[in-house]
């Protein structure tokens, strides 16, 4: 009888094991989500060879494109206010620049670290946090377990001999390592030394490829041997295009001598040659030798500036691919979100431009780039529209985390795998900064997938409307040519847009918040501001 017993209960405890194992095998445990987001400056989504562009031909970044080779190219993403600062707040707190408080990089104040950002929703839920290179928001990181941001020039940050304010305090100057590097270097070191018991996010942001384009010195002789192409747009006129007619960011007039180069004569005292380098900002005529002048010159300037700007771009594809491949080394690849994008996108040579500000495409629209294994599908293109607001919320829907209802924007997720999602139909957009630095009067617009429509409400009154369809280059402002019934429409939608985001203030509101003046203080030695002075 014992025996017998023993034998049932053997079966059962067999039966019970397998069940367990059977459970065990068919259920494994997930691990959370790791998020690793980079972000450079001004990247243009040209400047990405994933995007196709005849630049990217001639200037391929490999190591991005793997990103979207192993996930996902987004097509349509649009910054709600193209500047630095200001597309950096929206990012963090998901709420356009009117909400969170930082709307202008000039006279405009520093962030307000206290708000509710998605890193903070990621550290409180577990995750190690860090952020590391570029933050150009004044006030010291929140969210961050550990955060090395750049603090000199302003909180630009310069490519050679960077400052770095470590976790709030301790300031530390770079004085061998091209910024690059360095941000390089520290987010692989944090990567080795994290608690590996926790998620990580990790915030990788760059310097490159802002202006003054200043690349490693290994970059130096990169495309030496041959000219870019330049833009169908290069030489615009800007018929029927007040406001962009009045603009101060010009190829031909406004590159000065410090972003070709150039070296101030010795014997200067520190504010002339800084002078002396600045020539060229505010139109000032100047060419480095005496018969180089007109179209010659034009020419001249732009091959400088696209072929340290692409430099710069070079040695951030390699930055990114060395994290790529650590990732992949450490088996950490299959359990990470990577994201690639900049603050806003930027012009390079097209209508005759450098820098951003402008709702026209190339500043408005960014590169956007996203790869997570088991989720994306290797090579998607996505053509939905989604504002940087957005970024944010669809990084904490990925980990499974909940997105608070303060937030403005939307997860994107389910676009991946859901036929029947319901995206955006139009983007909104709200530049406030005037005159500095680049004259580009505040305007405010509403983009679909066919039309674009803005309005310049500061010192003029004008309206621009463009078919993207038949006018991709936006060179035809068919305002006053377009019908009552389209322009209705479409005004319709962007008051609709203006109340959903709470933006719907009146024109004289609007201009004084341009004209506020709000000093802003920087994290920033003291020692390094009056050396500046």
């Amino acid at each position: 009888m014992k025996k017998i017993t023993f034998f049932i209960f053997s079966l059962l405890f067999l039966s019970s094991c397998s069940s367990e194992n059977k459970t065990s095998l068919e259920l494994p445990e997930k691990k959370p989500l790791n998020v690793v987001y980079i972000m450079a400056d001004d990247h243009a989504y040209q400047a990405i060879s994933a995007y196709g562009s005849k630049i990217s031909e001639l200037a391929p970044t490999p190591n991005i494109d793997r990103i979207a080779d192993g996930g996902a190219l987004m097509d349509a993403v649009y910054c709600t206010n193209s500047i630095c600062g200001p597309s950096r707040a929206s990012i963090l707190t998901g709420n356009l620049s009117h909400v969170n408080g930082f709307y202008k990089n000039v006279d405009g104040g520093d962030f307000d670290g206290s708000q509710l950002t998605f890193p903070k929703i990621f550290q409180q839920n577990g995750y190690e946090t860090a952020v590391i290179g570029k933050w150009h928001l004044g006030t010291t990181p929140t969210g961050f377990d550990y955060s090395k941001v750049l603090v000199n020039w302003g909180g630009q940050g310069t490519y050679f001999h960077p400052q770095f304010c470590i976790n709030g305090k301790d300031t530390v100057t770079e004085k061998t390592r091209h910024s690059t590097k360095a941000i390089e270097d520290d987010c692989v070191n944090w990567l080795s030394s994290r608690d590996t018991s926790k998620p990580f996010m990790l915030m990788y942001q760059f310097k490159a490829p802002h202006r003054d384009w200043r690349p490693d010195s290994i970059y130096h002789e990169l495309f030496s041997d041959f000219d870019f192409p330049e833009p169908e747009t290069f030489n615009d006129n800007y018929f029927g295009r007040l406001a962009a007619s009045e603009n101060m960011m010009e190829i031909e007039n406004h590159l000065n001598r410090r972003d070709m180069k150039l070296i101030a004569p010795s014997g200067l005292s520190r504010r002339d040659s800084m002078r002396w380098l600045a020539y060229g900002d505010k139109g000032q005529f100047w060419s480095p030798n005496d018969t180089l002048n007109g179209e010659a010159l034009k020419k001249w300037k732009y091959q400088k500036y696209i072929k340290d700007y692409l430099r710069c771009v070079k040695g951030v594809d390699r930055a990114v691919g060395r994290l790529l491949d650590y990732l992949e080394e450490n088996g950490l690849a299959e359990n990470t979100l990577i994201v690639y994008t900049s603050d806003q996108g930027f012009y390079l040579g097209e209508h005759g431009w450098f820098d951003k500000r402008w709702m026209y495409e190339e500043s408005f629209k960014m590169p956007f780039l996203i790869k997570c294994p088991g989720i994306i599908d290797s090579n998607t293109v996505s053509n939905e529209l989604i504002m940087n607001i957005d970024f944010g919320p669809t990084l904490l829907d990925f980990a499974g985390l909940d997105v608070p209802s303060t937030m403005q924007g939307k997860s994107f997720k389910s676009s991946f795998k859901n036929e029947n999602y319901m995206g955006r139909d139009a983007v909104y957009y709200h530049y406030y900064e005037y005159p500095l630095w680049h004259k580009v009067q505040p305007h405010y617009g509403i983009k679909t997938s066919k039309y674009k429509l803005m309005h310049f409400y500061y010192s003029m009154d004008e309206w621009e409307l463009y078919d993207l369809e038949k006018d991709p280059n936006e060179m035809n402002n068919i305002y006053k040519d377009a019908s009552e019934e389209l322009i209705t429409k479409l005004k319709t939608q962007l008051k609709s847009l203006q109340i959903e985001y709470k933006d719907d203030f009146s024109i004289e509101e609007m201009k004084v918040m341009t004209d506020t003046v709000i000093q802003r203080a920087y994290n920033e030695p003291n020692k390094l501001k009056n050396k500046k002075s």
